[in-house]
């Protein structure tokens, strides 16, 4: 121990670029560090102690960084909250999280608001980069505050709220073990090591996801913790990937499948234009790669795009560009320090090449659902959990996925979960009954289709569908809208009242090659 780590590295060299905010902007570690640490003084302050929560609901770019490095050395678990969220889900979030300080970029201004007044937090916990209603100045919190370490220092967590069938999400909360910030930081970087990744410049991560998925903070994080420079999207564009890999000599990035189908979609004098030959790891996970794509995007780009298959609550598999070709499909093999456990309903392992439910744990990776022991008791099998994703492994180890868990949809890297989006749509006047579930979709994987039951005189049709779609106005998050909504009679349902959603969905399915 003693190389690695933000804070650490940040001391050693303070004029290195750790940071490019989207608009160009560079930001040196010493800037960062002062920053970070000025917010650690201010919050202390206000009375947080270890163990106590901090949501952010910014942009990408270095104001979220700094609440993610302040956290991270002051005990503290940092939430970072998806920006397409209505203000009750954010208030969900604030509240459920324990949140002992809020802070909220102005481009969110108006859900801020909302959430932080449904909340229920103390004004002089609401801090504003920018002006939102209701939200204190975040230079009033560090203004005068020293910009030398605080003392006392122990490490912090990320908490990402990750959803479930039940349409509330919960968060993943792992024990703080009193550790070395720094200390703790390099520890995270075993993942990035099982990649071949090197530390130090003149390595450089592009970020292309908003900074509330658990890889991007993961990812990201990391390679900062690892002395590479972090430049930072603010909206995905295939064509501006393209000029920053080139720009900054971008050595790796974090992906997700639509990604590559839009980068592969530009033209080929657009494509030809831009060098991206300092790519070394294009890493990508969170759905499924149709194999055309990937074989595609390894023939552009060579042997750099890596793939893993994990879950927010821990434990993976990793295929390197060299499995894949051997392999063509794979998601890869366990993780040294994960293990795998393919079973069917029973809860007993399944032979190799049968598909069943996959099973994780990762050493070291104990979490818990704040709040909620029963789902995490659940989603557990001894030691090892579940997300409810089904596949197989094969003879030499290497995991394929088969299917999804029937309710999850995956749309452009997004887990969205239905329920939520039934409970929303069922207390329409006009709707008898509503089951949700994904569709293929070429570009994003999956889109959101209803399917209503419309109640009795009610006539069907577009009219009708238009007016359940802007009924969730405000409600749910635009991303989880149903993209189109077809009628029937009546819902297939068993005599117990459970819904046979499968008959719904598999028609919609039936050209494909699997039901992701």
């Amino acid at each position: 121990m003693g190389s690695l780590g933000f804070w650490r590295l940040a001391q050693q060299d303070p004029d290195r670029i750790a940071a490019v905010d989207p608009d160009g902007t560079e930001h040196t570690a010493g800037e960062l560090l002062a920053r970070s640490n000025r917010a650690v003084h201010g919050l202390r302050a206000l009375g947080l102690v270890p163990g106590d929560g901090v949501c952010g609901l910014v942009p990408n770019g270095t104001e979220g960084l700094v609440l993610y490095l302040a956290a991270l050395q002051a005990g503290w678990y940092y939430t970072p909250i998806n920006w397409h969220l209505t203000g009750p889900e954010i208030a969900y979030i604030v509240a459920d999280s324990g949140a002992r300080a809020f802070f909220a970029h102005e481009r969110f201004a108006a859900e801020a608001a909302r959430g932080a007044d449904e909340a229920g937090l103390e004004p002089e916990r609401l801090f504003a980069f920018g002006e939102v209603a209701g939200f204190r100045p975040f230079a009033e919190l560090v203004e005068g505050r020293p910009a030398e370490p605080p003392g006392d220092r122990t490490n912090g967590a990320t908490m990402h709220y990750t959803s479930g069938t039940t349409g509330r999400p919960k968060g993943v909360r792992r024990r703080l073990a009193g550790l070395d910030p720094d200390d703790a930081a390099e520890l995270m970087t075993f993942l990035l090591s099982f990649f071949g990744i090197t530390p130090g410049r003149p390595n450089v991560h592009l970020v292309t996801s908003p900074g509330y998925h658990t890889a991007v903070t993961q990812f990201g994080g990391t390679a900062l913790h690892m002395g590479h420079t972090l430049v930072y999207m603010d909206q995905w564009d295939a064509e501006d990937t393209l000029r920053l890999i080139e720009r900054h000599r971008v050595t790796n990035t974090h992906m997700v499948p639509t990604h590559f189908k839009r980068l592969l979609s530009l033209p080929e004098a657009v494509r030809a234009r831009y060098d991206v030959s300092s790519m070394r790891w294009a890493i990508h996970a969170a759905a499924p790669c149709p194999v055309p794509i990937k074989q595609a995007m390894l023939d552009w780009w060579g042997d750099c795009v890596w793939e893993y298959y994990a879950a927010t609550e821990g434990g993976g598999t990793i295929a390197s560009p060299q499995d894949w070709r051997a392999h063509p499909g794979t998601v890869g093999k366990a993780w040294p320090i994960s293990e795998l456990l393919i079973v069917d309903e029973h809860g007993n392992e399944v032979a190799t090449g049968e598909p069943g439910t996959i099973y994780m744990k990762m050493a070291g990776s104990e979490f818990e659902y704040k709040g909620d022991p029963a789902k995490t008791r659940a989603n557990r099998l001894k030691d090892h959990f579940t997300v409810g994703d089904i596949g197989y492994l094969g003879e030499d180890g290497f995991l394929f996925l088969s299917d999804r868990k029937a309710d999850l949809i995956i749309s452009g890297g997004t887990n969205i979960y239905p329920a939520e989006i039934e409970n929303e749509i069922m207390v329409h006047p006009k709707v008898a009954d509503v089951a949700v579930f994904g569709i293929p979709d070429d570009e994003w994987g999956e889109q959101i289709k209803a399917v209503v039951e419309p109640a009795a005189g009610v006539e069907p049709g577009p009219a009708l569908a238009a007016e359940i779609i802007e009924s969730l106005d405000g409600r749910i998050a635009r991303m989880k809208w149903p993209k189109s909504i077809d009628f029937i009679d009546a819902m297939p349902r068993e005599p117990n009242g459970k819904l046979l959603k499968r008959k719904l969905r598999d028609p919609y399915w039936r050209e494909r090659d699997s039901a992701i």
